[in-house]
């Protein structure tokens, strides 16, 4: 039995060697099929770069061929070329050995030219060192005769004549300065004549009060409302008072603040149209308009600088410029005022030379600070000034501001020309207005300061302010009393009274003689 199993033991792994001998032969077939396969693939790829080594060395043989014929080609032809350029250059340089040749004849010339100058010279020199010495030779004998030398002599025949041609001298020199002041006199006004000539505006003062006309006589009821709360808060609201009299189917507002009218106006109209007549709706309308105002002052900057050509100012510089659109002075509308000035300084520059374009920008802005209401101190040329430069607007504009009223020395000639279109604008007729009572009174107290000078003996106010003309004593005023006279009366009206534009004071000195013939 034990055998039997070791026999079917040793039987079995017969068996299995030769089936594992069996699967290793047929595995070695298999990958010598295999490599003699890839072999011959590589030794066809290798045949294949053989052949197109080959090729590319045929390639490389014909370029060469080539490329030795193309050199030759190209070393001919830069020898040709190079013999045609030796050729030129000894033709250029036979012609520029021919210019030298005349050159240096010329420098010959030019030096015997010289040298015949220089002897005309010298020759020049000796006659005017002999004629220099035969004059003072002769000045010495003059000398000598009149016992005087030129210095003495000099003086002497100025002394002689400024004593007897002093009166002469003095009648001349008078004249030729009339005659220069009336010529300076004449071309200004032809100038400012021009200048108004060609800007010619529509005038149109601004009153104190505005109309709004009604539907009917029932909506004042309306408007006044329940205990008068309507009209109560209204007024409160806008800052302005309104009249409601017996005038049918219209009703006024007053108030010397044109912007705060104008919302006034707008809102009381808006109102109308809407027929809800409340505390509520007032105060909502009044805001709503407040907004819209605000963007008018807005658009009426904008239109102001776009007809002067004026550029690149930022929008709050433009609203404040707007609003200047609903500030007056004396009934003129400053917005008008101002861009009224600048089309005429603008002209007046032109004409004498000045630069138009600062004369321009601060006649825009020579009264901004008017546009801001009164709770900001200071003047209105201090409030603009500042208002400039917070706005970096340029120096020269600034002075021209700061001038206009003469607060500052005028340094240029920019800020005349503002000055002078400033008192043009405001002076002409029909620009300004003011109250009779008021008018009255500035007339009165113009004749007072007058009378108040000693040697005065009357004055009156003509020219509708515009003048006053004094009548002194002769006999306790002279001629150098009434010049003084003058200058005081000017500088105390410019000290106490305030006035649009210029006064013009006028000291007469008159003296009569009176006889009888019997």
């Amino acid at each position: 039995m034990e055998f039997t199993i070791v026999f079917l033991a040793l039987l079995a792994g017969v068996l299995l060697g030769l089936l594992s001998g069996w699967f290793w032969f047929s595995q070695g077939k298999r990958i010598s099929a295999s490599l003699q396969s890839e072999i011959t693939q590589k030794e066809r790829e290798i045949q294949k770069l053989e052949s197109k080594i080959s090729d590319a060395k045929n390639s490389i043989k014909t370029a060469e061929a080539e490329a030795r014929a193309a050199s030759k080609e190209i070393i001919s032809e830069a020898k040709i070329r190079a013999s045609e350029m030796e050729t030129r250059l000894e033709k250029e340089q036979g012609r520029l050995e021919e210019k030298e040749k005349g050159i240096d004849e010329k420098v010959k010339e030019v030096e015997r030219q010289r040298a015949n100058l220089k002897e005309q010279e010298n020759k020049v020199e000796e006659l005017k060192q002999e004629l220099s010495t035969a004059s003072a030779e002769h000045r010495t004998a003059l000398e000598k005769v009149a016992k005087l030398t030129q210095t003495e002599a000099k003086e002497q025949l100025w002394k002689e004549l400024e004593t007897e041609y002093s009166e002469y001298f003095a009648s001349q020199i008078k004249l030729k300065k009339e005659q220069m002041n009336e010529e300076h006199e004449e071309e200004a006004k032809n100038l400012l004549a021009e200048a108004m000539q060609r800007y010619a505006a529509e005038v149109a003062t601004e009153s104190t009060s505005t109309i709004v006309q009604l539907p009917s006589d029932d909506v004042k009821g309306k408007i006044i409302g329940k205990e008068g709360r309507n009209i109560i808060t209204f007024e409160k609201l806008t800052g302005v008072d309104i009249i409601i009299d017996d005038t049918p189917e219209a009703i006024v507002i007053s108030g010397y603040d044109l912007a705060r009218r104008y919302v006034a106006k707008l809102a009381m109209e808006k109102l109308i149209k809407d027929g809800r007549i409340q505390p509520a709706r007032i105060e909502e309308v009044v805001n709503k308009m407040k907004q819209e105002v605000g963007k008018m002052m807005l658009e009426f900057g904008k239109r102001a600088t776009d007809e002067l050509g004026i550029t690149n100012y930022p929008q709050d510089l433009l609203k404040i410029i707007g609003r200047l659109r609903f500030r007056t002075s004396y009934g003129q509308n400053i917005l008008k005022h101002s861009v009224e000035m600048a089309n005429m300084g603008r002209i007046l520059a032109e004409e004498i030379g000045a630069d138009a374009k600062i004369v321009t920008e601060a006649c825009l802005l020579h009264d901004i600070g008017k546009a801001l209401d009164h709770d900001v101190s200071g003047t209105h040329v201090e409030i603009g000034v500042e208002i400039s430069k917070r706005f970096k607007v340029r120096p020269e504009v600034i002075h021209c501001i700061a001038a206009h009223h003469e607060d500052i020395p005028m340094e240029s000639p920019e800020a005349f020309i503002v000055a002078a279109v400033d008192a043009i604008s405001g002076a002409r007729p029909g620009s300004r207005r003011e109250s009779m009572e008021s008018y009255i009174k500035r007339l009165k107290e113009l004749e007072g300061i007058a009378k108040d000078f000693e040697g005065v003996e009357k004055a009156f106010a003509i020219s509708a302010g515009r003048e006053v003309r004094v009548y002194v004593d002769t006999n306790k005023v002279d001629d150098l009393k009434q010049q003084k006279l003058a200058k005081d009366i000017a500088k105390k009206i410019e000290e106490e009274l305030t006035y649009p534009g210029v006064i013009k004071v006028n000291v007469i000195r008159e003296r009569r003689i009176e006889e009888q013939a019997t």
